[in-house]
């Protein structure tokens, strides 16, 4: 019913600033309008709306996730701009962050070469992202 529907994606911030300073500033993200309610950004076609909530509950996971073509670029550039890649106990990372996804037996992960590569930060918010290449 939904598959030829545009996609709107949401964070939420308790911060439209804080969080414009993030996802403008930071992430370079093309911001085309704030309200008294959100940040709106164009993501590669994508609507991105940065919520504001009185109070915002943690996510379990991530919310949010951009595919890369070189994923240690952007891990480096992340990390230049300020941002700390998050540690995940028990997955082995890398010494940039990055995670190197296991094949499995049904090639269910895209890059048989060795796996999708993935590392995640976190907005001011603590809302967990992720950059990720699919195809090493």
């Amino acid at each position: 019913m939904l598959d030829g529907a545009k996609l709107v994606a949401f964070v939420a911030t308790t911060d439209l600033e804080r969080s414009d300073d993030f996802y403008g500033g930071v992430l370079g993200l093309h911001h085309i309008e704030t309200t008294p309610f959100a940040n709106v950004y164009d993501v590669g076609g994508t609507t991105l709306r940065v919520t504001l909530v009185q109070q915002r509950i943690p996510a379990p996971s991530t919310v949010l996730g951009w595919e890369v073509a070189d994923i240690g670029a952007t891990v480096a550039t992340l990390t230049a701009g300020g941002i700390a890649m998050k540690r995940v106990d028990g997955i082995g990372q890398d010494h940039s962050g990055i995670w190197t996804a296991p094949v499995t037996e049904s090639g269910a992960l895209r890059g048989a070469s060795g796996g999708a590569r993935i590392a995640w930060f976190e907005d001011p918010d603590g809302n967990v992202l992720s950059v990720g290449q699919m195809d090493p």
